[in-house]
């Protein structure tokens, strides 16, 4: 195992503490592992609070700021916050307007993102409502979830939420926005190879040169499938006719974002862009804007996902709007 690391056991804290040094703006609770944007909380604002095992970065810490989240929590690597990390990112962002947590569907996280939802209820009065991000189309059931994988459509529904978030709807509107986003969107992902855990110091599976996992979940759970090392068209065309398959994305346009894994170069996401919007134009399906880049990463895999989500004007209007954070920026 070759990597920029002290000690396994302090990667988390000490990465914590390298972005509380890069980003002045931000708020770092390194005790319990909480980033807040350095106004939280905001009067009258919905607060949104994310979170989920590090090693995904930049989710979610990287997009904690304005336009999208308040606060996030980062767990052990591949391992759900606790409780009480949430409940002191939920109480830090209660700015009088309730609190939404975003939680992607992983068994450890909608679990704790539950029970810490209830504690801070029973303890400080705030109103506390979440939605549940599972739009994966790989599989029904994994290693960590019951039901769908939440994966690359978490990432546009924190932009879009935090927007209408910033614009002062209420918890309810701000809730409806992000379910409607969830079932809007579908991803799909690859690897063409594994992620290798600091405190484990070898790879999460074995995957030889000449093959590739089709439907890889961000663990590096196993996908549907594992089959020959295949040419970049062809790869494109096993991560978009299932999420065209699962949905109808003709009605109105899309946000096509394709999503590195963390060490696949931007050479080759562009490239896979390319093919990935030449297969929505021949499908009738429009696209109205692109992301392109690893924003949820599975630490050192390479490969890709692809997330569709179908944007009426509302959604487009939100993701146009401006965000200033980390990991995502643009007009402001």
């Amino acid at each position: 195992m070759k990597k920029l690391i002290n000690d396994p056991a302090d990667v988390v804290v000490e990465a914590l503490r390298g972005m509380a040094a890069a980003h002045p703006e931000l708020r770092v609770d390194l005790e319990n592992r909480v980033v807040f944007r350095g106004d939280a909380p905001v009067r009258g604002k919905v607060g949104l609070v994310s979170g989920g095992g590090s090693g995904h970065e930049p989710m979610h810490g990287g997009f904690v700021g304005p336009g999208m989240l308040d606060a996030a929590c980062a767990g052990e690597v591949f391992t759900s916050p606790v409780p009480d990390q949430m409940v002191a990112a939920t109480e830090g962002v209660d700015g009088g307007a309730g609190v939404l947590h975003i939680v992607k569907n992983y068994t450890g996280d909608v679990m704790n993102f539950e029970m810490a939802a209830e504690l801070t209820t029973a303890k400080t009065g705030v109103e506390v409502q979440s939605v549940v991000v599972d739009d994966d189309v790989a599989v029904q059931d994994s290693l960590y979830t019951a039901g769908r994988r939440g994966v690359g459509t978490t990432v546009l529904l924190e932009k879009i939420v935090g927007a209408a978030a910033d614009q002062g709807r209420s918890l309810g509107e701000v809730a409806d926005v992000a379910r409607k986003v969830n079932d809007r969107g579908r991803s799909m992902g690859m690897a063409l190879t594994s992620c290798t855990v600091p405190a484990a110091g070898r790879p999460t599976f074995d995957l030889p040169d000449d093959e590739m996992e089709i439907g890889i979940g961000i663990h590096g759970e196993p996908g549907r499938r594992r089959v020959p090392l295949a040419p970049a068209r062809e790869i494109a065309e096993m991560l978009v006719e299932p999420i065209l398959a699962d949905a109808d994305f003709t009605a109105e346009p899309v946000i096509c974002f394709v999503n590195g894994m963390g060490a696949s170069p931007l050479l080759e996401l562009y490239l896979m862009y390319g093919e990935v919007a030449g297969l929505l134009e021949r499908a009738g399906v429009r696209i109205a804007r692109s992301l392109v880049g690893p924003y949820i990463t599975s630490l050192d895999m390479a490969g890709c996902s692809v997330t569709l989500l179908r944007a009426d004007d509302d959604l487009l209007g939100l993701w146009d709007a401006p965000v200033r954070t980390p990991g995502l920026r643009w007009g402001a």
